[in-house]
């Protein structure tokens, strides 16, 4: 799949990617060669303020798990910046998922939609990182929608435009060791599935679906399944380090032999927790 085509039509929504906060850039890094996957180098992030101004540190920095469908960041603080300062608070509740990015062709659309819902959106923000190519380093840039701290308690739930998908979803970038080729699904771990579903639902303007008998937002490329405490445990072996909590994705593989060690589930799915990472990823076979 092109980097073009990770932008979803017009009107549409797509599960983009998450982010797991890291304390260590270096041993996240470790622990996603030793799971199979192919990073991304360390790329620094950086914000364009006036159009006129150049860009500055954001004072974070990632290793990124490119899939033919989505992606994964792992996300470390690397200054004394307010979006370090932001990571740093997140990972004194938990390491792991803090974001999940919902990509869309119209932020601006989704600013007017959230403001009429009440989810006080803050200014369309503007960033940038550099990312190399084989034929040099280009400049990556995003148009990113963010609600007021505690809107979604779940965590940083955003939308992205991605305006250079091409720079992103390199072809070299793509192929990993455990064949994960999909980001298919992230799951949340909250007090009360119904209602979070239900907010989530007017957050993203999607209805409520049913996904593995738990309530869920399906988006035109991807998914958010919702569930307790208990169910997480049951479905996933996971247990809930505070709620809420984003415990982790389901990855599409296209060879189940291939994927590291893990707890298989009763619908023929592998569960790999990392301490290191956060949470867990739930490795699965199809289309």
């Amino acid at each position: 799949m092109s980097g073009a085509a990770q932008r979803p039509a017009k009107g549409a929504l797509v599960l983009d990617h998450i982010a797991h906060w890291v304390p260590d850039r270096t041993a996240a890094e470790a622990e996603l060669r030793r799971l199979g996957f192919a990073p991304t180098p360390f790329s620094e992030q950086f914000t364009r303020g006036a159009s006129d101004a150049g860009p500055v540190s954001a004072g974070t920095g990632n290793h990124c798990a490119m899939l033919e469908r989505g992606y994964l960041e792992f996300l470390a603080p690397i200054g004394d910046t307010p979006n370090a300062s932001s990571l740093r608070a997140g990972m004194a509740r938990y390491t792991g998922v803090h974001l999940i990015a919902l990509g869309t062709a119209d932020p601006d659309a989704e600013h007017t939609r959230l403001a009429r819902e009440g989810f006080g959106p803050l200014p369309v923000v503007a960033l940038e990182r550099d990312i190399g190519t084989p034929d040099g380093v280009g400049r990556a840039r995003f148009a990113v929608v963010r609600t007021q701290a505690g809107a979604m308690p779940e965590g940083r739930v955003q939308f992205v435009e991605q305006r250079t998908p091409d720079l992103l979803w390199q072809a070299r970038w793509l192929d990993h060791p455990n064949t994960a080729y999909a980001l298919r699904a992230t799951h949340l771990c909250v007090a009360d599935p119904a209602e979070a579903a239900a907010r989530f639902a007017r957050y993203t303007g999607l209805p409520v679906a049913t996904v593995d008998a738990a309530p869920g937002i399906v988006t035109a490329r991807g998914t958010m399944i919702f569930r307790n405490a208990a169910r997480t445990k049951a479905d996933l072996g996971l247990e809930a380090p505070c709620l809420p909590w984003i415990a982790g994705c389901t990855l599409a593989c296209r060879d189940p032999a291939r994927v590291p060690a893990g707890r298989e589930t009763a619908h023929g799915r592998v569960v790999v927790p990392s301490a290191a990472l956060g949470g867990a990823f739930v490795f699965e076979s199809g289309a």
